[in-house]
C-alpha cells in the first residue's frame, strides 16, 4: 500500500507542472511569433499551438477527480457536517460511519458506470477535436479517479473505526516550516 500513500500528490504535482510549461510554450510562442524578425517569425508562426488550450483543460480534468480523491485522504474535502457535530457521540459515530461508507458506495457506483461508459466509448472512433485524441483516455479520468476516491473513503472509514478520529487537515500548518523554527531557536 506504500505506492498508493502519495499518489495523488504525484500525480498532481506532474500534472501541474506539466500544465505549466505547456501554457508558458504557448504564450511564449504567441508573444515570441509578433515579432517581425525575418526567417523567426516565419518558423515561429508555422508552429500549431492550438493544442494547449485542449490539453491543459484534460490534465485539470484528471488533476480535479484525482484531488477530491487527495481531499478524502487528507479531510480537505468538502463535507456538510454541522448537524453531525451537535450529535451526542454514539450517534455522531454513527452518522459519520453512514456518511463514509455512502461516499464509498457513491464513488465506487460512478467508477463501475464511468468504466463501463469508457468501455463503450472504446469502441467508437470519437476524438477530441484538435489533439485528436481518443476520447475515452479524456473520460478514463472518471472510472480511475472515482475509483481512488472510493477506496479512499474506505481508508478512512477503518481508520475512524480503529481510532475513531478522522483525518484533520490543519490549513495553518505548513509542512518543514515548524520543524525548521524549532530546530532554529535551539
Amino acid at each position: 500500500m506504500k505506492i498508493l500513500d502519495h499518489l495523488e500528490e504525484w500525480l498532481i504535482a506532474f500534472l501541474m507542472g506539466a500544465a505549466t510549461l505547456v501554457i508558458f510554450f504557448a504564450v511564449l510562442h504567441r508573444y515570441a511569433s509578433g515579432f517581425a524578425i525575418p526567417g523567426l517569425q516565419d518558423w515561429l508562426l508555422s508552429i500549431n499551438t492550438s493544442w494547449a488550450q485542449e490539453l491543459t483543460i484534460f490534465m485539470f480534468v484528471w488533476m480535479a477527480k484525482f484531488g477530491a480523491a487527495y481531499g478524502v485522504r487528507t479531510g480537505i474535502h468538502v463535507g456538510v457536517d454541522v448537524l453531525v457535530n451537535r450529535l451526542n457521540p454514539q450517534w455522531r459515530s454513527k452518522f459519520i460511519l453512514f456518511s463514509l461508507l455512502a461516499g464509498a458506495s457513491f464513488t465506487g457506483i460512478i467508477a463501475a458506470l464511468g468504466a463501463n461508459f469508457v468501455f463503450e466509448l472504446s469502441h467508437t472512433s470519437s476524438t477530441s477535436e484538435v489533439l485528436e485524441l481518443p476520447m475515452w483516455i479524456v473520460y478514463l479520468a472518471i472510472p480511475l479517479g472515482s475509483a481512488l476516491m472510493s477506496f479512499r473513503f474506505l481508508q478512512v472509514a477503518l481508520q475512524f473505526t480503529r481510532s475513531g478520529e478522522l483525518p484533520v487537515h490543519d490549513h495553518a500548518h505548513v509542512e518543514g516550516l515548524v520543524e525548521d523554527a524549532a530546530e532554529g531557536r535551539q
